[in-house]
């Protein structure tokens, strides 16, 4: 049939389609204007579809599939919410819109986008699932197929064989490390492998064993022009070329001459021990003892003189170990929370009288443990300035004693005292150091005691005569001693002692002190940012002590004015905890200094505290940080660059200082 409309009602030609192919459609009422359809020859009812598809597409309409059967007439503008999704090839390719699945086999997802963005309609939307690479657009089925077809030609797998070149003369590691200022992706032995951009069509890795780098490309070409360069930098190294200067980046020169000096030894033996059966290997085992390594601790670098196959052998191993340690920030918490209270009371009775011939007849209870005993105060009067707590007395005159001297006839002496004191002592002690490294911080002060004195005294006078003393010096404060180990699963064992120490009592003389010591030495092993208790002391002590009259002491009631009493209770509770860090990088460096900085800083900014006599005080305060985090950029063949000049390093700005982790606020 002729499928002809001269200016019709679009509404018109969907029934009329709808009639010739017995589709069921459902007409949003925006779906409006004018068409006008000519043809010279009969068409069949699948292509009038087809010119209806493409009347509405004109008209910025499209159709589609709905449930059950029924075809939706909608604005452009909604179709891509509203097609349905395959996964299947396409069946008629014709202008209704479709949402199509592709799964991307060799090539990104992500990097065909900006490829195919431009072949789609303006309505029309493509997203990318990365996890995994698959493409999903929505647009008119035509559309849809050509892209199809596209990416069909660029899906194609890429090139699996990998090329080996073997290297004669000079070390794979060098060479690698020299390619890598091309357009390639190198692989460099310590260092992540960086990704692959769609520009990036060559891959090296370096392979130390066997002296010779691992090629894969997609174009064979390159392959070929990497090959042809390496045969022009594989050369035979000059005579007298074969001692090298190696500059380290992170390990201590001397350190690490030792351990390759061991190497040297061992591949010495292994070489000139025959195998079973076989005949020593002497050429290999004078290789290895005629080589020699030095360390230049004032450049940091190696200076090694060997072939290049023992030369290869200790590149790799100083690759390995230059790398950078990380470091554990380590913080301690001490809290002791003690209590300690003491009680004394008691009566001393005392009596006398003249008797004959210039005697006297004196009684007395005298307790020496209540601080100014009877007797003493008696005797000397000015002892009750020295007392502590209530004091009373009952005096009775004066007693003239055989020798003249007079004394206070106190008939009774009572004392009652008590003493309470607490105390919270919370230290926080921290320290950075190096992963297996052992680190130490003292806190205190340098008491002197008294270890022996001799004094010679003539045969006459007395007088001594070169008199000295011997005093030794000992820390007292807090120490912490420990060394960290970072253990591949994120955790740290750390060798730990830490000792509290104080002066009992600081008004004694040297030779009468005595030291209040607290120590913790032990081997642990904690998460990262984790805390943990070392230990501690939790210790309840009472004590009592009477002193009595005997006899006298029993008697029921009246004996408790014969006795003394002295009670105390000591409480204390010691912990100790310990929280590790783990700083990684420099800019984990930067926000754990940061974060003490601003820390100091803010207590030294306390509000003035000035008086109606004195000015205001203004203390010193320490300037506002300013440090930025730099980067050192070592250029790839610097780490080993075998020249007598330093390597070159570019520093680049990396931007403000980061703010220290997350912690909880300082006491």
């Amino acid at each position: 049939m002729l499928f002809n409309f001269q200016d019709a009602d679009i509404q018109a030609v969907i029934k009329t389609v709808s009639q010739l192919t017995g589709r069921n459609f459902l007409i949003d009422p925006r779906v409006k204007g004018k068409v006008t359809i000519l043809s010279v020859r009969p068409v069949s009812k699948f292509a009038a579809y087809d010119i209806l598809l493409s009347s509405l597409r004109a008209q910025g309409f499209t159709a589609v599939e709905g449930s059950r059967g029924i075809t939706r007439i909608i604005p452009e503008a909604e179709g891509k919410h509203n097609a349905p999704a395959s996964r299947d090839r396409l069946g008629r390719v014709n202008d209704q819109w479709v949402s199509h699945v592709f799964v991307v086999q060799n090539a990104s997802a992500a990097h065909l986008v900006p490829i195919l963005r431009p072949l789609m309609a303006p309505n029309a939307q493509i997203a990318v699932y990365a996890p995994a690479n698959v493409l999903v657009i929505t647009d008119y089925a035509s559309n849809v197929q050509n892209m199809l077809d596209l990416i069909e030609r660029i899906d194609q797998p890429a090139a699996a064989d990998v090329t080996i070149i073997p290297l004669k003369h000079a070390s794979a590691l060098d060479i690698a490390q020299l390619v890598s200022r091309l357009d390639t992706v190198v692989a460099v032995p310590g260092q992540p492998m960086p990704q692959a951009g769609p520009e990036a069509r060559l891959n090296i890795v370096p392979d130390a064993r066997t002296n010779s780098l691992l090629v894969r490309s997609d174009n064979p070409g390159r392959v070929e022009q990497l090959r042809a360069l390496v045969e022009k930098l594989d050369v035979e190294p000059r005579a007298g070329g074969n001692t090298r200067v190696v500059y380290l980046q992170n390990a201590e020169a001397a350190k690490l001459a030792e351990v390759l000096r061991g190497v040297i030894a061992g591949e010495a033996r292994a070489a000139a021990a025959p195998a079973p059966g076989a005949a020593a290997s002497a050429p290999g085992a004078r290789a290895a003892e005629g080589s020699l390594v030095q360390a230049d601790e004032a450049t940091n670098a190696l200076i090694i003189s060997a072939s290049d196959a023992v030369y290869n052998n200790l590149r790799s191993v100083i690759d390995k170990l230059d790398v950078r340690r990380a470091q554990v920030y380590v913080e301690a918490l001490i809290a002791e929370v003690s209590s300690d209270k003491a009680a004394q009371f008691g009566i001393q009775w005392a009596g006398g009288k003249a008797a004959g011939s210039g005697g006297a007849l004196v009684g007395a209870t005298n307790f020496p443990r209540a601080g100014s005993g009877l007797l003493q105060t008696a005797i000397a009067p000015e002892s009750l300035a020295t007392a502590g707590g209530l004091t009373l007395g009952y005096l009775s005159g004066k007693i003239t004693l055989p020798d003249g001297r007079e004394v206070l006839g106190l008939g009774a002496l009572a004392r009652a005292l008590e003493e309470d004191s607490k105390s919270n002592i919370l230290s926080t002690p921290n320290i950075l150091t190096l992963d297996n490294a052992e680190a130490k911080i003292i806190i205190g002060q340098n008491v002197p005691f008294l270890t022996g004195s001799y004094a010679q005294s003539t045969g006459t006078s007395g007088a001594a005569v070169n008199p000295f003393q011997t005093i030794e010096r000992k820390d007292v404060g807090l120490t912490l001693k420990i060394k960290p180990q970072i253990s591949e699963g994120g955790g740290v064992k750390m060798h730990i002692y830490q000792e509290v120490s104080s002066v009992a009592r600081a008004n004694l003389a040297a030779q009468d002190l005595i030291t209040n010591k607290r120590s913790i030495e032990t081997t642990v092993i904690v998460d990262d940012g984790s805390i943990v208790v070392l230990g501690g002391l939790i210790e309840d002590r009472v004590s009592e002590s009477i002193q009595e009259v005997p006899l006298l002491s029993k008697i029921p009631l009246l004996g408790e004015l014969f006795k003394y009493r002295e009670r105390s209770t000591t409480k204390t509770n010691l912990m100790v905890f310990l929280r590790p860090a783990i700083v990684r990088s420099a800019r984990d460096t930067v926000g754990f200094t940061e974060y003490n900085y601003k820390y100091m800083r803010d207590q030294q900014k306390e509000p003035d505290r000035s008086s109606l006599f004195f000015g205001g005080f203004n203390p010193p305060v320490m300037p506002e940080s300013t440090a930025t985090p730099f980067k050192r950029e070592v250029k790839p063949d610097a780490g080993a660059k075998e020249t007598g000049q330093a390597p070159p390093a570019e520093d680049r700005l990396l931007g403000p200082p980061q703010v220290g982790p997350d912690q909880p606020a300082k006491p």
